[in-house]
This record gives C-alpha cells, structure tokens and sequence, in this order.
C-alpha cells in the first residue's frame, strides 16, 4: 500500500485511524490534540484518562467516537533539545510504534499529523525525513495505506539543500506555457528548431551524443536507403507488439525483482498492480508510469521509451515533469524524497 502526502485537516479523513500528537498525560492539548479531542467529544477524554498517560515513542489506542476514524492512536513525540538526545530514536519509535499498533487492530488505512514539529520544535525538515523514512521503512514488510497530513503549507518543508537544487533546475528549465507570451513562445520555438537544425556545409555525425530523452533513430550510419528502410520498419513493428505492460514486466525480469518489490518501490497500490498485470493492454496514468520508471531506476532513454509506451513524453512545459526529470537525471530514485519536492512545489504525486 502506498504513502501518500496530502494537505487536509486530519479529523475529517474517513480512514480506520487516526494518530494523534499528544502530550504524556493524553489529557488533551493545543494544535492537532486539542482539534482531535474536540472533534471527537468528551467520550474520548474520558477514555483517555483510563489509560494512565503514555512515555515519549510510545503508543496507545482508543475509539474514535464522534470522529469519521475509527480509532484514534495517541503517541507522544520527543521534544526538541538540539539534536543530541536521542529525539531521532524517540521519533522513528513514535511512528513506528503507531504503525504496528495500527496493524495490531487490522487498520488498512491510517493517517499521521507531522509529530513534533509543532509547539515540540522539531525542525520541520528533518521531522518529514525521520516520518518519510520510518514509514516508508515498514511498508517494505507491510500491507497497509498511510497518510502523512499537512495541515498547510507553512508545516511543510524540505532540506534547504534539496529545495535549492529543484529549484535552480525549474528555473533553468521549465517553460510557463500559461504566463509566457505567445509570440515569446513562438521566438523560443523558432530558435529551438534553429540550433537543432545541422548547418548546409557541415554534415551531421553519428557520434554526437543524443540529447536527454531523445528518441534514437534506429539503424546505423552506412546503411543503405533500402537497409535503412527495413531497419526502421522492424523496429516500429517490435515498438507496435510491445505495450506499456509488456515492457514493464520485461523490465522488472531483467531487474531480478519481485513484483512486490516494484509496486513499493513505486508506491503504488497493490489491487492496481494487479489491474496492470491481469490487463496488457491497460493504460495508466503519467504519474503511475513515471513511478514504475522510478522503481525500476530508468535511465532517462528508457524512461522516455516507458512513457511513450503509455502515450505520454516529458515536457518542459510541466513543472511536474521538470522536478521528477531533475531526480531522475541525478540518479536519485528514492520516490517518497521525489514526491517530497513534487508536494512542496505544489504538484501531483507519484504512484499514490
């Protein structure tokens, strides 16, 4: 099951649980503890006060009462004191900890805030990698739909080292389709063909190095019109037999990896692995399609070539496209860190 990042206020999501971020005492509080302990009602406090508080990393459960979750999962997250006592280790056990208590009452969906980086001052940054990394982490062995809530942007960020790199990429990159002039389009589309074009005295070589995700002519230099011909035609007709189905599992073969491993590694839901398998002829979403050349840590040749399998091609037109090319060109192939950028630029995700 997959790991989702959404914006959203947490007491309203129709899921089995609930995480709350709650104070030893679980008496209730301010920010998420107070919404939760209000959304729900006086039941829940009343249930709280039962259960004789709760350590720092630890985790306990209770009904949901008035709230759409069933259950509400209260841990306590380590208060910030610069790093060097052990507020990682209490973390990582906060979410860890919810997670198995979840699947310990046969949750199939649960939904975290972001522990401690509120009034306990967690950096946020860092606080989002400890909750991407552990949760990701324990969906490696398990079957379970997790929802990382954000209540705003503000709540959000990422590594200012990650941000600035995304970033620069965007600005060197990706074209506003929607703000830019059209004939300032138009002067870019012209100068584009221009410098593409191969000068009348000069004739073009076979060596030069392909531009990123350009297509390859099939066939090779000192070929015949006719070999030529043959060539290409052999090679539109393998194109034309393989779908986007066949080359994924081609791939995942030629991986040695388990199909399990792919539809995580994607972070794509399992019943909709299943659809792709069962159906070779389904066509699936360009965000589903990016995600399984992430899992399968593509070059940007074969990304392109998967895509296209699909009916899709990355443009720099797409802000989406410009960030998940930026990672992909980097080699960097962790997903849940690419949809960390993705979500912080205010984009879709990948896979969930």
């Amino acid at each position: 099951m997959p790991l989702e990042i959404i914006r959203a206020d947490i007491t309203t999501l129709h899921v089995d649980a609930i995480v709350n971020a709650a104070n030893e005492t679980l008496l209730g509080g301010g920010g998420v503890d107070g919404a939760i302990h209000r959304a729900a009602g006086p039941q829940l406090l009343a249930e709280c006060r039962t259960l004789g508080g709760c350590k720092t990393g630890e985790a306990k459960l209770t009904r949901g009462y008035h709230l759409p979750a069933k259950y509400v999962i209260h841990t306590v997250g380590p208060v910030w004191q610069g790093g060097g006592c052990g507020e990682e280790a209490l973390l990582t056990a906060a979410y860890r900890n919810s997670l198995l208590l979840a699947e310990e009452h046969h949750c199939e969906s649960v939904a975290f805030p972001l522990i401690s980086a509120g009034v306990y001052g967690y950096p946020k940054a860092q606080a989002i990698r400890v909750a991407v990394n552990t949760i990701s982490a324990f969906l490696t062995d398990h079957e379970l739909r997790v929802l990382l809530v954000i209540f705003d942007r503000a709540a959000f960020q990422i590594s200012e080292q990650l941000f600035a790199g995304v970033q620069a990429y965007i600005d060197q990159h990706y074209v506003d389709a929607h703000t830019d002039d059209r004939s300032l389009q138009l002067r870019r589309m012209e100068r584009y063909a221009a410098a593409k074009r191969p000068a009348f005295d000069q004739a073009p070589s076979c060596c030069e190095e392909a531009a990123p995700y350009a297509a390859p002519f099939p066939g090779t230099c000192g070929q015949s019109a006719a070999e030529g011909s043959e060539s290409d035609l052999q090679h539109l007709l393998q194109q034309l037999d393989e779908g986007f189905a066949d080359m994924l599992f081609r791939k995942i073969d030629e991986k040695g990896m388990k199909d399990s491993d792919c539809y995580k590694r994607a972070n794509v839901d399992r019943k909709l692995f299943s659809k792709i398998r069962s159906n070779p002829q389904y066509r699936p979403s360009k965000a589903t399609a990016l995600a399984f050349a992430v899992a399968l840590e593509l070059s940007p040749e074969e990304t392109a070539e998967l895509l296209q399998k699909a009916g899709y091609a990355l443009s720099h037109a797409s802000k989406f496209d410009v960030i998940v090319e930026y990672f992909i060109l980097h080699r960097n192939y962790n997903i849940f860190e690419i949809n960390e950028a993705l979500f912080a630029f205010d984009q879709k995700l990948l896979g969930a």
